[in-house]
């Protein structure tokens, strides 16, 4: 048999803190049934694509800034900037040892203080293919592209008799 107790309080009209008046029901149904489901679900290969995700990004940031250097640069030299201004100095110092391979790959037509450098373009699209192999060959090497979900369930069922 359950035996289910209740305690109902009731407070005088002006009540002494720790003056109540109480009492007691018993109801004949069961005390407490209780079911508890806890459901845990994670992805195993979620922190491996992360690294992945934070690799690749690092490898796009490197050559997204290797490449706009050299868009500035051939900027620079297109409209005739002074190379010896300390800007366009520091600029061409920093990315001569990018255009190097592609010096005298094609001839540099000037007129008028601008010159016209080709092997920069060249240099930019270059670049730009190698970044994106190098973040497609870190999918292949160290990215994650399988997806799976373990779940786990435990169940909690509490009767008092």
């Amino acid at each position: 048999m359950y035996e289910r107790r209740e305690v109902v309080s009731r407070t005088e009209p002006e009540p002494v803190p720790d003056e109540r008046d109480r009492s007691v029901r018993v109801i004949d149904e069961p005390v407490a049934e209780v079911d508890r489901v806890q459901a845990t679900a994670y992805d195993p290969f979620a922190q491996r694509r992360a690294n992945a995700s934070k690799m690749s990004q690092g490898i796009s940031l490197l050559f997204g800034v290797i490449e706009t250097l050299l868009a500035l640069r051939f900027i620079l030299r297109m409209l005739g900037a002074n190379p010896d201004a300390g800007f366009a100095q520091g600029l061409y110092g920093v990315t001569a040892p990018f255009v190097a391979p592609f010096v005298g790959l094609f001839g540099t037509p000037a007129a008028g203080g601008s010159v016209l450098e080709l092997h920069t373009v060249v240099a930019i699209i270059v670049y730009a293919l190698v970044g994106w192999l190098l973040t497609k060959l870190v999918w292949l090497l160290v990215g994650e592209t399988r997806s799976a979900t373990r779940t786990t369930a435990d169940t909690y069922r509490t009767e008092v008799r």
